[in-house]
């Protein structure tokens, strides 16, 4: 498998991506599905992901939406999804359902 990420000296890759100017993005989760306004870059293939409550979260086009049966995030983790590339599809959007309490979604496109 091919990669564009730095090799270490036994050739496995190092997960070192940098922040992309303009790539930010804040979504509030709340009781309904909310996701980020602007896409996400067709060349971005990581996005970063950091909940300051419980939600749930689902990857998708400008239309998706997230429900209780979507996959869960916990509050407090910092984690890198990949949203597409290498002939896969490329998910625009991330929505977010708040579990409990309203809450702060921090996402950061990569490259």
């Amino acid at each position: 498998m091919t990669t564009k990420l730095p090799l270490d000296d036994n050739n496995n890759p190092i997960p070192a991506l940098r922040l992309k100017n303009g790539g930010a993005h804040t979504i509030v989760s709340a009781a309904s599905s909310t996701r980020n306004s602007a896409s996400f870059a067709e060349q971005t293939r990581i996005v970063s992901v950091y909940a300051t409550e419980d939600i749930y979260l689902k990857f998708g086009s400008a239309g998706v939406t997230a429900s209780s049966t979507d996959h869960f995030f916990p509050a407090g983790l910092y984690y890198d999804f990949a949203i597409g590339g290498e002939g896969t599809g490329h998910a625009t959007h991330l929505a977010v359902l708040r579990r409990n309490t309203d809450g702060i979604v921090y996402v950061s496109e990569k490259e």
